[in-house]
């Protein structure tokens, strides 16, 4: 298989199942978004700083691929494999966030992202992630979304909040306050 095929050179593009639709719409955006969220996660799992929640994050990777290939979806497809998040998988994220946040003191202030350059990265992924929730929640005033997809990726922006603030402490990084 060519990884080329020219036929996006129209400014359209397949969805799963052969549909092709343009790519600006909002479908794309959204899985879109989804996909460099995955990317952004890959260059978290590689830092060592976080190598002690490496299965963690790759089932999270894991989970993101199949809400980009959800997403996907158009006319005709096949979604017998794709794995929507649950409440199960919700649950995981709020049990890891409260987890870290019960290490660490608590927030007085908003924090400024940065402070190292692996917490500076897991800030932009955290970005991301909210971009992503836009994205998904403008689909879905045009098509059915799946609630707990939506919800999964809110709570994911969450986690990554706090892992950045974890890996901040781990690293002995001072978290700049924000003060008004």
């Amino acid at each position: 298989m060519k990884i080329y095929t020219r036929s996006g050179d129209d400014g359209t593009t397949s969805l799963a199942g052969g549909e092709r639709i343009p790519k600006y719409s909002n479908k794309i955006e959204a899985y879109g978004t989804v996909d460099e969220l995955i990317s952004w996660l890959g260059l978290i799992i590689s830092i060592p700083t976080v190598k002690s929640r490496y299965n963690e994050l790759t089932a999270i990777q894991d989970k993101l691929m199949h809400c980009a290939a959800i997403l996907s979806v158009g006319k005709g497809a096949r979604t017998d494999k794709m794995i929507p998040p649950n409440e199960d998988d919700i649950a995981l994220l709020e049990n890891s966030i409260d987890i870290m946040e019960s290490e660490m003191e608590p927030l007085t202030s908003f924090i400024l992202p940065g402070g190292s350059v692996h917490v500076a990265y897991i800030h932009i992924t955290r970005t991301v992630c909210r971009r992503a929730e836009r994205n998904i929640l403008r689909l879905s005033k045009e098509e059915e979304v799946d609630y707990k997809l939506i919800k999964y990726i809110n709570r994911l922006s969450d986690y990554f909040f706090v892992l950045a603030r974890k890996v901040s402490v781990e690293l002995e990084r001072e978290q700049s306050p924000w003060n008004i």
